[in-house]
């Protein structure tokens, strides 16, 4: 069985792995996500993303804005 841990590191690690291949930095995900209406800080977004723990609205939002349209999981 996968424990939290381990479902956190999963997300935190997809969520980085999109920004790296999109070449979208904490700064260009902010100017990003102001396009779709969602106002927040690089810091704050760094920090949500260090902690893993985002909800899932704001991986999609994060996933929208950087323009993902597939998703490999594992």
């Amino acid at each position: 069985m996968v424990s939290k841990v381990d479902w956190t590191e999963k997300t935190k690690n997809l969520l980085k792995s999109e920004m790296k291949r999109h070449g979208v930095t904490y700064d260009g995900l902010v100017d990003k996500l102001a396009k779709i209406g969602v106002d927040d800080t690089a810091v704050n977004i760094r920090n949500k993303v260090a902690r893993g723990g985002f909800t899932a609205v704001f991986l999609i939002q994060c996933l929208e804005a950087m323009g993902v349209k597939e998703l490999r999981v594992s």
